[in-house]
């Protein structure tokens, strides 16, 4: 067994795709993964089948605060060395003056605020040195915001790199790593299937930036390969 073995992570948004991918990546390292989804079954059901205790399964819909209040009250009394929040929804290539206010609030809800409320609900469980990460986007980067298209999941992924940077702020003090964490164009179900990278390849280079900045102070913008990603 790995002497790091005791290490353990909280995945939310484990379901399919990035996080799906993540959090049997993290089980095949050795690491104790408590991974959600909203719903019975499916591929991380087969994952957790395959990983003999490694990986266990909580069910929480994101977007309710009450199910997050739930998740952790079940969880009280572990501690987590990691935990990571994958969260986000495209409603396609619209211009912003297209896009519906009630297609505005769902993606903002699911892609910034959720995300954001997650973690205070369950900043506690996260031990003194360990990380609380989230999942970002290239695209959230004003600075990098060139070329035309998808105004609202730019948007949404800005919002949430901002809330994060408010969350650091606010929590300065309490010796956790923060990180938001941009694995690149992948192909996934919200990547499309013409996404130069597989996320079999990526999500492992995802996970050596995780263990390596263990530790780290302060809030960093990292991509798959450790690099910083300008605001």
């Amino acid at each position: 067994m790995s002497p790091m073995s005791n290490r353990r992570a909280l995945v939310l948004g484990a379901s399919r795709g990035l996080g799906l991918v993540l959090a049997d990546e993290l089980a095949r390292r050795d690491w104790q993964v408590i991974a959600t989804t909203r719903r019975s079954g499916g591929e991380l059901q087969a994952s957790a089948d395959a990983r003999n205790g490694q990986l266990t399964i909580e069910h929480v819909e994101m977007t309710s605060p009450e199910q997050l209040t739930a998740l952790r009250e079940r969880l009280d009394g572990r501690r987590l060395d990691l935990l990571f929040v994958n969260a986000a929804i495209d409603r396609g290539n619209l211009p912003i003056g297209e896009v519906s206010t009630d297609m505005f609030t769902e993606v903002m809800i699911t892609n910034a605020l959720s995300p954001l409320r997650a973690v205070e609900a369950l900043r506690s469980l996260v031990a003194p040195g360990g990380t609380v990460a989230v999942m970002s986007s290239e695209q959230g980067s004003i600075s990098r915001n060139t070329e035309d298209g998808y105004d609202l999941y730019k948007a949404a992924k800005a919002a949430l790199n901002q809330l994060m940077r408010s969350y650091a702020t606010r929590h300065a003090g309490d010796g956790q790593t923060k990180l938001l964490i941009d694995p690149g164009h992948n192909r996934t179900r919200l990547g499309g299937p013409d996404a130069p990278l597989d996320p079999r390849e990526s999500i492992p280079a995802v996970v050596d930036v995780l263990e390596a900045q263990a530790g780290a102070p302060g809030l960093q913008f990292l991509d798959l390969h450790g690099e910083t990603v300008p605001w």
